[in-house]
């Protein structure tokens, strides 16, 4: 590991060779796990203002799930996250022709109904970021669904 600033690295970031592959993982990150996306509280507002706009993208058990539960979730440690239906895919998971989950936010921004892309933990994965009260500390998430 090595700090930069009030950030922890890991070597990992460095050393790792990665690529989101779509066309081989199917988009199995968004579907495979137990907890949604990780947001920060400024994306959970984006989330609550842009929900009427990305609503027609989205599948009909993302729609139940997010009128439910919400545009976002707190777990019980107090995290920030997608919601999910019946604890599998992210609510906010569409398929294409090809059964591939992409993300009905980042469709919505592609038509030009948003002008958000999607949750920065998305963008990032497999690299994960997570704060703490003296510093942020950078991952690589090493799941076989990556592979």
């Amino acid at each position: 590991m090595f700090q930069l600033g009030k950030t922890i690295v890991s070597e990992d970031v460095l050393k790792k060779e990665f690529v989101c592959n779509l066309s081989a993982c199917k988009g199995a990150c968004c579907i495979d796990g137990d907890a949604g996306a990780p947001l920060d509280e400024a994306e959970t507002k984006i989330l609550e203002d842009i929900y009427p706009k990305v609503k027609p993208f989205l599948r009909k058990e993302g729609i139940e799930a997010i009128e439910r539960q919400g545009t976002f979730i707190t777990t019980e440690d107090g995290e920030l996250e997608t919601p999910l239906i019946d604890n599998a895919d992210c609510a906010y998971v569409i398929f294409d022709e090809n059964n591939t989950a992409l993300c009905a936010i980042e469709e919505a921004y592609n038509q030009g109904e948003v002008s958000w892309k999607k949750p920065v933990s998305c963008h990032l994965y497999p690299i994960r970021v997570t704060d703490y009260t003296e510093f942020s500390a950078v991952n690589y998430h090493k799941w076989q669904i990556c592979d």
